[in-house]
């Protein structure tokens, strides 16, 4: 297992580091019986285990007072630069077992996806799993391969977990499958010329209604007082 060690110093809780000092990053940890304590930390070296340990791999504090056992547990962010501001770390005993949620990272190709079968639909972005601290990995793979056809599924069940971490889902919990494609219907094309003749008709009508007026007019019987 690769142990990750940061250092850090203890801080008063009330001295806030200065913006000057874009080198620290103020921090705290708590948990495991441990009181919460402010400290602060190399915000480049911070930067670097972040991303490799993300908040599911085991992080070592070294600190003057002794090591402590801690996981990520929160990071906040600046909101215009969207880089760490704060962190809190979570103190672990490294003999008790613990539930995290790790990310999961596709990879491979579907072949229902590859020969247009479908699109990949992913239900699962993220698993939660419990085991020791030090055997728990930062991500779990998801090998789509798996997905031959519209039928095939992948559930937990198909995940590939380290040595004694185990799934705090169910194994038939799906995490990915392909759905099919749906055809579109072609718009049946539209005659303009039909349109036109239409209107034209409808233009038409009213002087053929007028026409026939007229004959009606000239046609119209005597009245009694006309033939008498």
């Amino acid at each position: 297992m690769n142990i990750l060690k940061l250092q850090a110093k203890t801080r008063a809780s009330r001295v806030k580091i200065e913006a000057r000092d874009a080198s620290e990053l103020s921090a705290v940890f708590y948990g495991a019986g441990k009181t919460s304590t402010s400290i602060a930390v190399n915000a480049k070296e911070f930067g670097k285990i972040w991303k490799e340990a993300g908040e599911s791999s085991l992080v070592t504090l070294t600190m003057p007072e002794g090591d402590l056992s801690t996981l990520i547990h929160e990071v906040q962010l600046d909101p215009v630069s969207d880089q760490p501001i704060h962190v809190d770390f979570l103190a672990i005993d490294i003999n008790k077992e613990i539930e995290v949620k790790v990310p999961l990272e596709f990879e491979g190709v579907s072949e229902a996806v590859k020969s247009g079968l479908g699109s990949l639909v992913k239900v699962m972005y993220e698993v939660e799993i419990k085991g020791l601290p030090k055997n728990l990995p930062h991500n779990i793979k998801v090998d789509i391969s798996l997905l031959k056809t519209l039928e095939d599924k992948i559930t937990i069940a198909n995940l590939v977990l380290p040595a004694d971490v185990r799934a705090v889902n169910k194994d038939s919990d799906i995490v990915a499958l392909v759905r099919q494609m749906q055809e579109e219907k072609e718009e049946t094309p539209v005659d303009i010329s039909q349109i036109e003749i239409s209107e034209k008709r409808g233009k038409e009508a009213p002087a053929e209604n007028e026409a026939e007026a007229e004959v009606k007019t000239e046609t119209k019987p005597a009245s009694r007082a006309e033939k008498k």
